[in-house]
């Protein structure tokens, strides 16, 4: 299971992902930027690829992404660059402030990806936003009601039904050095919305939940082999996972 099984593009193998690659970049619409283009692929079941184009229209990279129903208020105060590539990149933000323009009055910080950031004119910060985030799950683990979560909690720390752990601030290199922080998340919430989809392409099913948890709404996608049966409104889930999110009309 992977970032890109979760939206219902089982890829295993480099071939596979080259043969994706050329289904999807045909069907894309081209947005052009400084160094390169975005080619995006949108399926009708909200999953999308966004194909990464250099100056000389060769595939540099791509990251999926899916338009969901989350929408929360953050307050920007950093871009995070990704050097290794030019068409990448993401904010350090903090959730739900609760003083404009004052990020330390939010409730915790975190990092998200953005799949369209060089789309995104330059930023003055700190900077309200309100923002779609999307959860690739990377491990779930689920529970039928807020006792059953209660009484799995047998170490410490615990953690309440409602919490966030920016895990990707914690980076650290293969020598322990801190090192950029990461798109990833640790958190539990309350499933508001269940959606089983299909990928038109692939014919792959995934799940697509509403997630309430500390600091706002999560759309979490999730490959259906994380589940033994389809997950149910009202119940806990915690997800591990990698964040990417998009701002909701954005400044221009």
């Amino acid at each position: 299971m992977s970032n890109f099984s979760d939206i219902g593009f089982d890829i295993n193998t480099e071939e596979e992902f080259q043969d994706l690659l050329e289904k999807t970049y045909h069907e894309s619409t081209i947005i052009k930027v400084n160094d390169g283009a975005y080619a995006v692929y949108a399926d009708e079941s909200g999953a999308e690829l966004w194909i990464q184009l250099n100056d000389q229209q060769e595939c540099i990279g791509a990251n999926p992404h899916y338009k969901g129903k989350s929408r929360r208020k953050v307050c920007l105060t950093a871009v995070v660059s990704r050097p290794e590539n030019p068409l990448d990149g993401g904010f350090h933000a903090w959730a739900e402030p609760a003083e404009s323009q004052n990020p330390q009055s939010g409730l915790y910080p975190f990092v998200f990806d953005v799949p369209d950031f060089k789309t995104l004119d330059s930023f003055s910060f700190p900077a309200d936003a309100e923002i779609q985030l999307t959860a690739f799950a990377q491990d779930v683990q689920r529970y039928d009601n807020e006792a059953a979560f209660e009484a799995a909690q047998t170490a410490e720390p615990k953690f309440a039904v409602q919490s966030f752990i920016p895990s990707g601030l914690f980076s650290s290199d293969e020598e322990g050095k801190p090192s950029a922080p990461e798109a990833f998340g640790f958190f539990t919430g309350v499933i508001k919305q269940v959606e089983g989809r299909q990928n038109k392409l692939t014919g792959q099913i995934f799940y697509v939940l509403l997630v309430d948890t500390l600091g706002g709404e999560i759309d979490v996608v999730a490959d259906a082999g994380f589940f033994e049966k389809a997950p149910v409104v009202n119940e806990i889930i915690q997800v591990e996972c990698w964040l990417s999110g998009q701002l909701i009309n954005p400044a221009s």
